[in-house]
């Protein structure tokens, strides 16, 4: 985690306005508390034994007003979400209470897997029947399509250095249009856009959520991708489909719109799936080439691994299993699924 510096200006405009608007005396100390992969950083602020975070959102990179609005529609949904004791949207300043140091991501273990997933489906549940169409940004193709361009645009021509040639673009193109065809076609509810361990805190009540501020209004299956093909740790899939039919039952019984029949729901999250590991594996790279933190990279084949395994399992997705093997220099026999 990175040092604080003396020379960090914005650092010491963070202190100042700690100073000014919340502590009144220089009586507390700062430091990281997270990595973040935008240009947001987190500090966490401590003073006579009690803890908050600061978050410090650079402008015109980043813009605090997402955050704050967010944080209330999940508030208002019984989400366990930071409350914000202080503010400064203009400067990119806000003063959070404090959820905890312990992602679900450090924090499974052995045996408790099941029940964290559990308390993160109920809270994925209540989110979701909050929905209401118009509130947050729309999931729309465009912004689909923007995501799946990051492939080529930073994975491709960045990390391998390579352009699609034109039988492979039109490939691409064919199948970012099933994809971005499927995920619209599903019922649209609230969207986190990253609902995975990392974002989720052990804390009381469970989980605590964090990063929440690119919320949209889109497909509904594309949550519980996040939290089931995970950019940092995989599970076997065995627990993965008992998971997946865990939250269908209970978004069943709470009303949700999803799929009556659970092999068509399956196949919305899988095909929703394969769209945002697409757009991850761009993101990573991106990540590495334009902001130099390059320590994301090396979760890529998680996601190559994803995006194989389910373009091989479908055959209108086969060509894109036959792109990646192509790009990588591999031959592969490729198994099929109706």
């Amino acid at each position: 985690m990175q040092a604080l510096s003396e020379t960090d200006t914005r650092l010491t405009d963070l202190r100042t306005w700690l100073v000014a608007n919340v502590f009144k005396l220089n009586t507390f100390s700062l430091a990281p508390a997270s990595v973040d992969a935008s240009f947001r950083r987190y500090f966490r602020v401590t003073a006579d034994g009690k803890t908050w975070i600061a978050m410090d959102a650079l402008p015109p990179q980043e813009d605090c007003r997402p955050f704050v609005k967010v944080a209330a529609l999940m508030r208002d949904a019984g989400l366990n979400v930071p409350q914000i004791v202080a503010q400064d949207i203009e400067r990119g300043f806000l003063l959070l209470s404090d959820l905890g140091d312990t992602t679900y991501l450090n924090g499974f273990d052995a045996d408790n897997p099941a029940a964290l997933f559990s308390d993160a489906i109920d809270a994925l549940i209540r989110w979701q029947c909050a929905s209401r169409p118009g509130v947050l940004p729309p999931y729309d193709a465009a912004l689909l399509q923007r995501e799946m361009d990051y492939f080529p645009d930073w994975y491709l021509a960045k990390h391998l250095q390579v352009n699609f040639t034109d039988a492979q673009q039109r490939v691409f193109a064919g199948v970012s249009k099933l994809l971005i065809d499927a995920a619209l076609a599903q019922p649209a509810v609230y969207v986190h856009r990253d609902y995975m361990p990392r974002n989720l805190m052990l804390s009381t009540p469970n989980p605590g959520v964090l990063d929440f501020q690119d919320a949209v209004y889109g497909p509904i299956t594309y949550d519980v991708v996040c939290l089931f093909r995970d950019a940092f740790v995989s599970w076997p899939e065995e627990r993965e489909l008992d998971w997946v039919i865990r939250y269908w039952e209970r978004a069943k019984a709470a009303g949700l719109p999803v799929q009556a029949d659970f092999a068509s729901f399956w196949r919305d999250f899988e095909w929703m799936g394969l769209q945002r590991h697409i757009k991850v594996i761009g993101i990573f790279a991106r990540i590495n080439y334009r902001d130099g933190k390059p320590h994301y990279l090396k979760d890529t084949p998680r996601f190559i691994n994803y995006a194989r395994r389910v373009s091989t399992r479908y055959r209108e997705l086969g060509p894109f299993a036959k792109l990646l093997d192509e790009l990588e220099g591999r031959t592969r026999s490729t198994g099929y699924s109706s």
